[in-house]
């Protein structure tokens, strides 16, 4: 069942040979959940994601697409994409039926969850790897890979029961291959291409430091705050002089809602020794211009020079400059 769509993709949208197009390893893939409360309540979550960005939600209600970027269609047509709507449709009913069906035969218990994933990743030498995996209850299932189901050790008995099955369908496995190698590259490289001024847009990083809760008598729990910055890849470190310090936690890195990141980052240290750290902040928005915050500093060094001390000058100087005009004046008079 959780290979239906893919055999849908398959039939309606053909492959294409455009890998030269890219740059650099990227991958796309569509993520299933589907949520079994009972013989009667099902749900069905379905979401495309290219890379750890997503670009596509699923509406079970009107079993419509909800693309989330204005270039999440990529080189499809509307007619292609209402095509694969419909299709995407049936696959939920159907699905959702069938498993009905099997629990009703052997007798499962409710509630359970099922999980599927299919996509593709391209590198910039022309190698093309794709993947295909079905969990049961959080732990894998099985895989598809070479024309082969293979069944997970955590799937045990039934995952070997259901890869001697599909075996048996050999033409359903080549079009599975040919989807996942010619079809999910076809639109990978479509949506990177009508989506590339914003995906390698440049955005620079915010920065602040905070202390967090006490993690002891004596102690002080150091944080470093990243915000704003795009892309995701970034390396923020507290450091001692130049020396990187040991037990350094990083947090995981949160989508902010105008699809730039954030991280926190903290290090545990004791409280005579928290003087002299620094948090250092390297991305590719800022070149060779790391951000560098000292603890006990209300913010960045060179920040608060610029953005507080510089103007703060000029208007000192101008109110100066306003009292000696006008004492010069109410003394000649």
């Amino acid at each position: 069942m959780l290979l239906l769509p893919l055999l849908l993709l398959a039939v309606i949208v053909p492959g294409g040979d455009n890998e030269d197009a890219l740059q650099g390893p990227t991958s796309f893939h569509l993520i299933q959940i589907s949520t079994f409360a009972n013989s009667t309540w099902t749900q069905n979550q379905g979401s495309g994601w290219l890379d750890d960005l997503q670009i596509h939600g699923w509406d079970s209600d009107s079993g419509t697409a909800i693309f989330l970027k204005p270039w999440s269609k990529g080189n499809f047509s509307d007619e292609e994409v209402a095509e694969l709507e419909e299709l995407f449709r049936v696959y939920f009913i159907e699905f959702t039926r069938g498993v009905q069906d099997i629990v009703s035969e052997f007798q499962f218990e409710y509630p359970f969850v099922i999980q599927g994933i299919a996509g593709c990743e391209l590198h910039s030498g022309k190698a093309i790897q794709s993947f295909l995996r079905a969990g049961f209850e959080g732990l894998d299932f099985v895989s598809i890979e070479n024309h082969s189901c293979v069944p997970e050790p955590e799937g045990g008995s039934e995952a070997q029961w259901f890869c001697v099955f599909i075996a048996q369908y050999q033409g359903i496995l080549a079009i599975i291959d040919r989807l996942l190698s010619k079809t999910c590259p076809r639109y990978l490289l479509g949506v990177l291409d009508a989506g590339k001024a914003e995906l390698h847009r440049q955005v620079k990083p915010e920065a602040w430091l905070s202390s967090g809760p006490t993690p002891g008598p004596g102690r002080l729990l150091l944080v470093c705050h990243v915000s704003g910055f795009y892309p995701k890849p970034v390396r923020v470190m507290w450091m001692r002089g130049e020396q990187e310090q040991p037990g350094t936690q990083r947090g995981n890195i949160i989508l902010n809602a105008d699809w730039t990141w954030y991280l926190r980052v903290t290090l545990d240290v004791e409280a005579g020794e928290a003087a002299g750290l620094s948090c250092r902040v390297k991305h590719s928005s800022l070149g060779d211009q790391d951000i560098i915050l000292y603890w006990g500093h209300p913010t960045y060094i060179g920040l608060i020079f610029v953005a507080i001390i510089v103007p703060s000058l000029i208007l000192l100087i101008c109110l100066a400059l306003w009292f000696w005009r006008r004492w010069s004046y109410q003394t000649v008079l």
